[in-house]
């Protein structure tokens, strides 16, 4: 192969490489940005799953998971209010952000319901006007559960995403 042809190739290569780094960095946006960019997708198109919160923190708690999911959260009727508990299975310890699509109280608890402090907790996102909630938790391994309400709400819907 020829000097040239050497140097065209690498040229291709170098080009290839920078263009699958862009697009797998989400073209250049930064991390707060694409967990945001994630949460829009989720709550706008979904796919969704129906579940429905318990009054209480049970082990039979719907769970709600990481999988590129918007959760529909039908919520249990608490007196004259709505409300209720879903499960959510931390399998590593990390910080996890929470996207809900109405803006309703949010609060974890840990296994033996004590509560666990949000690191962080905004009504909205310059990204779309679909999140009216975002939390960010740090969690260890283990089960929670995530409380929503007391509100006038019936349902919410809920995406859990890792944080970057």
């Amino acid at each position: 192969m020829s000097p040239s042809a050497k140097v065209a190739a690498m040229t291709k290569i170098a080009v290839f490489s920078c263009v699958f780094s862009l697009v797998v960095a989400g073209c250049g946006s930064d991390a707060k940005d694409n967990i945001d960019d994630e949460g829009c997708e989720h709550l706008q198109m979904g796919p969704p799953t129906a579940v429905t919160a318990t009054e209480t923190a049970l082990a039979t708690s719907p769970e709600v998971k990481v999988d590129h999911t918007r959760y529909d959260v039908t919520l249990a009727t608490s007196g004259t209010m709505k409300g209720g508990f879903v499960r959510f299975a931390s399998a590593q310890a990390r910080d996890w952000v929470f996207f809900l699509g109405k803006d309703v109280p949010f609060a974890v608890q840990d296994g033996a319901g004590a509560p666990v402090a949000l690191t962080s907790s905004t009504a909205s996102s310059s990204q779309c006007t679909e999140i009216k909630g975002k939390h960010v938790v740090a969690l260890g391994v283990g089960t929670y559960h995530l409380k929503l309400g007391p509100t006038a709400e019936t349902a919410v819907g809920v995406v859990a995403e890792e944080n970057p």
